[in-house]
């Protein structure tokens, strides 16, 4: 039965198993490390003939029951909690690719993901290339014979370009390349990448799936085989893994990701279509509009067009960063998904680790703003806007 719910009932029960207390809410295992009754025990779950937790950072059981969760969720065969979103990023890259290996990317993603890519990499003797993935003949044309996977997130961080999921599987499996997608802008409720072709899927976990602005974490989706790999080969060795208690909140977090995605998608909507008539604005990025490029993948790709809006002002770099430093309501900061609608300048923040003109080429310009509508009352949310373009 449980395989029939529908997700709203999945991000509440799927991964919970009984526990000895009967307690309702999943116990918090709060532990660094676990006993053995015997030495041959501990040396059988050390050799992986007997199934057992050693240790937390190789699994814990509330970290888990997230990630059983998770993969329900997302439709994989399994997943990893990571210690933040640029955990799973690096880890689902470097599970993937070695030395010598080549990576097609698209040239607008979060800062710190374009700075792993363009400055760790080299390091590592990993070539990346940065293109427009809204025409996969770009893609195509990337591709080289050490090319192994493909990266892309949709929705683009920050100005909201959506990709075309199947396209991107389609030519992937024809290269016979990994296909990896960030999700966090979408969540598993509003977008299932993997039911589209994809191979692996992220999420920065710090945003929608926990809500609540309290944790770091992330999450990577994939097969049994390509989960095991980020695990052993990765996490393991690496060592960015989740702790149990932000593990445990995100558990806490999840139950209520239904109810607050459609407050979020309903207070964007309102503000997109208010920013997209007022004269002081000189384009608005959102896929729930109908000039949007991405306004034709609703419904197909994406349930609905998600809590994040950009837009682009009429001015000047300075006129950006005014008009959000007279908000009100709007708290400046770089996450989203929260309770609170938060503002940020991609220019000057999240995405400053891009030169000048690789920030234009991406298409990040000077006057675009980013906001992330909480879960306040849409009115208010507009009379703050409103206040601010007024002065």
């Amino acid at each position: 039965m449980q395989d029939k719910w529908k997700l709203a009932t999945q991000v509440i029960h799927a991964g919970h198993e009984a526990n000895q207390h009967g307690a309702l809410v999943s116990p918090l295992v709060q532990s660094a490390t676990f006993t053995f009754e015997t030495v041959e025990q501990g040396g059988d779950c050390f050799a992986g003939e007997q199934q057992g937790y050693i240790y937390t950072r190789l699994g814990n059981p509330t970290t888990a029951e997230l990630e059983r969760k998770m993969a329900v969720l997302e439709g994989s065969e399994a997943a990893a909690a990571t210690a933040s979103g640029m955990a799973a990023v690096s880890a689902a890259l470097l599970t993937n690719l070695s030395q010598g290996d080549h990576l097609v990317a698209s040239k607008a993603v979060y800062g710190c993901t374009f700075a792993l890519m363009t400055e760790q990499f080299k390091r590592f003797g990993i070539e990346v290339t940065l293109v427009d993935f809204c025409e996969v003949a770009n893609i195509a044309q990337a591709i080289r014979p050490n090319t192994k996977a493909l990266f892309c997130e949709t929705p683009v961080n920050p100005h909201l370009d959506v990709y075309d999921l199947e396209a991107i599987a389609a030519l992937a499996k024809r290269h016979q390349l990994v296909s990896i997608v960030d999700n966090t802008f979408m969540t598993p409720l509003l977008q299932r990448p993997l039911s589209m072709g994809i191979d692996m899927v992220i999420h920065s976990a710090t945003k929608y799936l926990n809500g609540h602005g309290d944790v770091i974490a992330g999450i990577v989706c994939g097969t049994e085989e390509m989960i095991t790999k980020v695990k052993l080969e990765v996490l393991k060795d690496i060592g960015g893994v989740i702790s149990p208690h932000d593990a445990w909140l995100i558990l806490r977090g999840l139950k209520t990701l239904d109810v607050r995605l459609a407050r979020h998608c309903d207070n964007a909507e309102r503000v997109a279509a208010y920013l997209e008539q007022h004269p002081q604005v000189a384009r608005v990025y959102y896929p729930g509009l109908k000039g949007h490029s991405g306004y034709g993948l609703l419904g197909k790709q994406m349930r609905r067009a998600g809590g994040v809006v950009a837009f682009e002002l009429k001015g000047s770099f300075d006129t950006a960063k005014a008009f959000a430093n007279r908000l009100k309501l709007f708290k400046i900061a770089v996450s989203l998904g929260d309770a609170e609608s938060l503002i940020q300048h991609p220019a000057s923040m999240t995405h400053s680790p891009y030169s000048p003109e690789a920030r234009m080429d991406a298409g990040i310009g000077d006057t675009l703003l980013r906001i992330s509508l909480g879960l306040e009352d849409s009115n208010d949310i507009i009379a703050d806007l409103s206040q601010a373009f007024e002065a």
